[in-house]
């Protein structure tokens, strides 16, 4: 498994891929495979919803030369598979086996469910399918849902582009039983549909797909720009410069009255039954002040006018990661988030701020947090994971100096 920007990548041939994908369709479970491709990977780097997405898909394959030379610098032979080259062979085992297959196609795209239809009923005349035009909304309709287990589908494709196709297996896969494998293959019906050409097999065969579209669709710069340029520096970067390097980060202390009582609110970490901790994350070059409410609002879900500003302490703990450690090893935790950054370490200020809202307003967001709790401040040490609780002896000396 070769691991860049943080995005886990399999090793996997064409050939063990597809065997991958039978036992996938006839194990009786649920699967979904991803593409990640540079953009897409970048893109993941500032949406941790995404990036939480990616990292959980049964199989995630590099589509991108950009990955290729990536893996490489990082010691891995990542195979190139594209989503168009895997969705022929996957369409094609489907006509020979008889497999139910379901395209949930994007109305705004360029093929239209006309174009599919008349394109896989000439290409694939044993396939039985079925296509669905679908908004690009993170769920699906009661209609769309009901009209999908009509049909009962084995496999299922979406081609909505990224972050769209995967936020939308992700959210309505387990609705549908009959499914079980799930694919997000961003323009591969296009061309299948022939509303896109694919770049001559010499140019793909170099890895050279970008000038290609580049040539085709000069409108196009920006995005080849950020899949070239911006991610091979990124790389470049994270695995140079972060090395020597402690992430900003923000811890944060919110607290509440309970008559003489005061309670700290804790969270426990996705991927470990154990790991409870404060809320925290990096500050992204704001003041560990604006850090610190903008973590509330994003991983608890609390309304700007719930809570009240406090205190600030900047820089007053930091660390190196473990990465020994069972919490470190988490799949999609947040540290991993960090730790695959490049970065040695963290250096942690610490915000405090007292809520004023109701506790039925704290939702918190599902790829960093899985449960929360009040906990009394004396006891706020005890209830942390033992990794957490150097830097929360510090943090509640702080807070208790301030007679808050």
């Amino acid at each position: 498994m070769a691991n860049i920007l943080g995005i886990n990548l399999n090793e996997l041939t064409i050939d063990r891929l597809i065997q991958k994908i039978i036992t996938f369709l006839d194990d009786g479970q649920q699967h979904y495979l991803v593409t990640p491709n540079p953009e897409i990977i970048l893109a993941a780097g500032q949406d941790e919803e995404l990036f939480f997405i990616l990292n959980k898909a049964d199989v995630a394959i590099a589509d991108g030369f950009g990955l290729k030379i990536t893996g490489l610098l990082s010691g891995f032979n990542l195979p190139r598979i594209t989503g168009a080259d895997l969705s022929m062979e996957l369409l094609k085992i489907a006509a020979q086996k008889k497999i139910k297959t379901l395209i949930l196609n994007w109305t705004g795209g360029l093929s239209k469910k006309i174009d599919i239809e008349s394109s896989l009923s000439q290409k694939f005349t044993d396939l039985n399918f079925q296509v669905l035009d679908i908004s690009r909304d993170k769920f699906l309709t009661p209609e769309i849902i009901e009209q999908i287990k009509i049909f009962s589908p084995t496999l299922m494709f979406t081609n909505l582009g990224f972050p769209y196709q995967e936020k939308l297996l992700f959210h309505n896969l387990k609705k549908l039983s009959s499914v079980k494998l799930a694919l997000a293959v961003g323009g591969t019906f296009d061309f299948i549909s022939g509303k896109a050409r694919r770049a001559p097999k010499i140019m793909r065969q170099l890895g050279l797909e970008w000038l290609w579209r580049l040539l085709k669709q000069p409108k196009r710069w920006k995005r080849i720009y950020n899949a070239t340029i911006v991610f091979i520096g990124k790389f470049l970067y994270v695995n140079l410069i972060n090395r020597w390097l402690y992430r900003p980060s923000v811890a944060c202390i919110l607290y509440k009255k309970e008559n003489e009582e005061k309670k700290i609110l804790i969270v426990k970490a996705e991927g470990s039954e154990l790991h409870w901790q404060l809320p925290q994350g990096g500050t992204d070059r704001n003041s560990p002040a604006v850090a610190g409410r903008r973590e509330l609002q994003e991983e608890l879900g609390i309304k700007n006018e719930s809570f009240v500003d406090k205190k600030t302490f900047i820089n007053i703990y930091h660390y190196k990661f473990d990465r020994g450690s069972d919490h470190q090893a988490n799949k999609t935790g947040a540290v991993r988030i960090y730790r695959h950054r490049g970065y040695k370490g963290q250096k942690q200020s610490l915000y405090i701020a007292e809520f004023k809202g109701k506790d039925e307003e704290i939702k918190i967001n599902f790829w960093d947090h899985t449960a929360w709790q009040w906990v009394p401040s004396e006891k706020l040490i005890e209830n942390l994971h033992p990794i957490r609780q150097t830097g929360a002896k510090i943090f509640i000396k702080k807070f208790n100096s301030q007679n808050l």
